[in-house]
């Protein structure tokens, strides 16, 4: 295993459990795996830190990298021959439930959360796995397998899949994301096509009619393509005609049936529904159950009012489209706090929206500088040292009826341990906020 992360350690137990003998090695040192070290070690799994040693590969018959560790920048010395994975393809064929699988670079995480959902609604066992806390290694260990296993995946782990074959799967959506992994969007539109390749006569494939790089991609897979649209009218898929939800002629739903705002959540709707109905499930329990999910958390979510100004954490807006998605969600003005680990991102394709839908702006962490010069003149901005104090500025700059907003258009690695953490502090610094606030009332 080449990383100690939370996937590495999934995958130690299964390899443990087939008779394998793992070791692990790890580029990084320091306190942060402290934790990871002592599991190893009542596992009686060695392991290394600090670098990884040519000898770590002398005798390996099998290399899995974890999702963050770019498969070409492992120090592979020339004598060794083993064979490189991915986690998720080498638990694939361990697992005994019927895979959904979701990729795409926005809506995976609402879409699979909304999935799991409306498969329990229809009285069906269903876990969730993947690009999320539960890595597919740890879910094919549990005891009985559910039925299904709705599966989110990202783009590092279909780098090195050529064996998996879900029985459903969908690509959202593709726009220019961890090009600093893939090089271009050509490379990393093929790398999320891979979810189709292997599918067969017998298998679904959703795909996104509005999408055009998505849209030919139903030339990868023999399965049975089940298409949805929110801009056109299709005659075997879902559709959106103004409010009705419709297949063909026929209105099966309407947007009332769900409580997710935006557009952007219609396309994730539209995509589990395809799903749904593809795969013969329940439609009136279906709709039942869309109308009770809420959505999901770092999604837009709502965390207080304070002073007649919401208070949004979206912290999974990891990139610029989600950041566009995230501003045409509200109506009223906004005070948006940005920034963190950048992507190599143009932030400038914003600055119409930007200066039409932002009222301030303040800035964190490392790409701070860039996307001040990609918006100075454009919207007032001012930097922030740390989240209580951008919390603090974005609510001075606020005023009655408008929305301070988290939505960071960056990774989270520079200040947190991942964008759920930057949340988490979010949502943390808004609590000690209103507190203050309570305090100086009479």
């Amino acid at each position: 295993m080449v990383g100690m992360g939370r996937t590495a350690l999934a995958v130690v137990r299964l390899l443990l459990r087939e008779g394998a003998r793992p070791f692990v090695t790890e580029a990084q040192s320091g306190g942060k795996f402290t934790t990871a070290c002592a599991e190893l070690d009542s596992l009686g799994v060695p392991y290394e830190l600090g670098g990884h040693t040519g000898s770590a590969f002398e005798d390996a018959a099998l290399l899995i990298p974890s999702p963050g560790v770019a498969p070409e920048k492992i120090p592979v010395p020339p004598s060794c021959r083993a064979e490189m994975m991915s986690e998720m393809e080498f638990a694939f064929p361990y697992c005994r439930s019927r895979i959904i699988a979701v990729t795409g670079t926005n809506g995976k995480t609402t879409t699979t959360e909304l999935l799991k959902t409306l498969v329990a609604g229809c009285g069906h066992s269903v876990a969730l796995a993947g690009n999320n806390d539960t890595p597919l290694s740890a879910a094919v260990l549990e005891t009985p397998a559910p039925e299904y296993l709705v599966l989110e995946v990202s783009s590092y782990q279909l780098e090195l899949a050529n064996a998996f074959h879900p029985w459903a799967a969908a690509v959202i959506n593709v726009t220019p994301d961890h090009l600093a992994r893939h090089g271009t969007i050509e490379t990393y539109a093929d790398v999320k096509a891979r979810i189709y390749a292997r599918q067969g006569p017998g298998d679904i494939a959703v795909v996104n009619e509005d999408d055009p790089i998505v849209r030919v991609m139903a030339a990868w897979t023999r399965a049975h393509v089940y298409s949805f649209s929110l801009e056109k009218r299709l005659e075997d898929g879902l559709w959106l005609d103004g409010r009705a939800i419709r297949f063909g002629s026929e209105q099966v739903a309407d947007v009332s049936d769900t409580r997710l705002p935006g557009r952007h959540n219609l396309q994730n709707v539209l995509c589990a529904l395809s799903f749904m109905r593809a795969g013969g499930f329940d439609w009136d329990r279906t709709l039942a159950a869309l109308r009770t999910f809420g959505g999901v958390e770092h999604r837009i979510e709502f965390v207080a009012r304070v002073s007649g100004v919401d208070f949004y954490n979206d912290s999974k807006a990891t990139n610029v489209d989600s950041l566009k998605v995230a501003l045409e969600s509200f109506s009223v003005p906004i005070v948006l706090i940005a920034g963190g680990e950048g992507k190599n991102t143009d932030y400038r394709v914003l600055r119409d929206l930007v200066r039409a839908k932002v009222r301030h702006m303040v800035l964190i962490g490392e790409d701070a500088p860039k996307i001040e010069a990609a918006y100075s003149g454009f919207v007032p901005i001012e930097q922030a040292s740390a989240m209580d104090d951008a919390v603090q500025r974005a609510a001075t700059a606020a005023r009655p009826g408008d929305v301070v907003l988290l939505s960071p258009a960056c990774a989270s690695f520079d200040m947190y341990t991942s964008f759920e953490h930057r949340g988490r502090v979010f949502k943390q610094a808004v609590a000690d906020y209103a507190q203050k606030a309570r305090e100086k009332l009479p």
